[in-house]
């Protein structure tokens, strides 16, 4: 038995790329995606970042939707806080509309921004601390019951779009649980508390009406290429990505160089190796070992997999050794 694989894709913009070159990579990898059957691709809602052009993102998903015909696509997620839950079941139920039974919509807490742009947003600081309460309004509008007198979401109404809680920390975990939904945890940057948060689900799940058992997404690094070092050089972009995280510095996703070593200390190495311990890089074999080691110990239904490589045409390698693998991949038993 092997685990369902799908793909997060951050709709990077290259640096000396422009954002329409960022949305037509990311069209490329769905389509590749859908041919190597992959489940679904998930666009995330980042703002304010010169690296992501994803900020709109209901009309990137729209765009992918429209640029392929099986393959899942959805949001990866939506930072609830930034938005009315109204809006956002328009939005979704609108896609629904559009491409029936291939739409999902994935719910974070976070703002997925700065504080300034947060503001900017025109949302309350506050805003998460209504989280819960949000998720559920929003999924009123999208259900089939509707109530005399009634704020009614159209498009939305009906369309029943599953909802999934997105976490990095325990809250998530917690809420998926109670509200009897699927759990998606973002250990591809935030690995602390994946086995207690995965733990925390499984325990505390309440059967619903929108799913009888619990259901497990877990999202890691994958770096796949013909060899171990080529992996690595390729893996050398998202390194310096999390160096400028960790620096508060900004940029267009940077090409791969031959050497980390002269552009971070010892302490920021450290620091970006640790929020990216779940990753897997190198050849088929590699990959194989690395990523069967890292779930001989945790039980998910579906890896999703970040491959955030500068070349387009390597990225899509990626993903088609990755694929070559799935069999391959184990479930644990624990």
């Amino acid at each position: 038995m092997s685990v369902e694989l799908s793909i997060l894709d951050l709709v990077f913009i290259n640096q000396g790329e422009t954002p329409r070159d960022a949305i037509q990579n990311s069209v490329q990898v769905a389509k590749a995606a859908e041919s190597l059957d992959y489940k679904r691709i998930w666009i995330a809602e980042h703002h304010n970042f010169p690296s992501i052009a994803s900020a709109a993102t209901s009309v990137v998903i729209g765009h992918i939707a429209s640029h392929t015909n099986t393959i899942r696509v959805g949001a990866g997620g939506i930072m609830l806080p930034n938005h009315s839950p109204l809006v956002i079941a328009e939005q979704f139920g609108t896609l629904e509309s559009l491409y029936p039974n291939r739409i999902d919509l994935g719910l974070g807490r976070a703002p997925g921004t700065d504080q300034l742009t947060l503001r900017a947003l025109r949302r309350d600081a506050m805003a998460s601390q209504h989280f819960p309460e949000d998720v559920k309004e929003l999924i009123e509008y999208l259900s089939s019951e509707k109530e005399e007198g009634k704020v009614n979401a159209i498009p939305g109404f009906g369309t029943n779009v599953p909802v999934w809680i997105l976490g990095s920390s325990l809250f998530g975990a917690q809420l998926a649980a109670l509200l009897g939904l699927p759990f998606a945890f973002a250990s591809h940057f935030a690995p602390t508390y994946l086995k207690d948060a995965v733990s925390i689900y499984k325990k505390q799940f309440r059967p619903s009406a929108h799913l009888e058992k619990p259901y497990v997404m877990m999202a890691m690094n994958v770096i796949a290429a013909d060899s171990d070092p080529e992996a690595e050089y390729l893996f050398s972009s998202v390194q310096q990505s999390f160096l400028g995280i960790l620096r508060n510095k900004r940029t267009p996703f940077p090409p791969p160089v031959a050497s980390m070593d002269l552009l971070w200390s010892e302490t920021e190495k450290q620091m970006a190796n640790q929020m990216l311990s779940i990753s897997a890089v190198g050849d088929a074999k590699t990959i194989k070992s690395k990523i069967n080691q890292i779930l001989s110990d945790i039980v998910v239904d579906e890896l999703m997999v970040v491959s955030s490589i500068f070349d387009t045409s390597k990225r899509i390698r990626s993903l088609e050794i990755l694929m070559g693998i799935k069999d391959q991949i184990l479930v644990s038993s624990t």
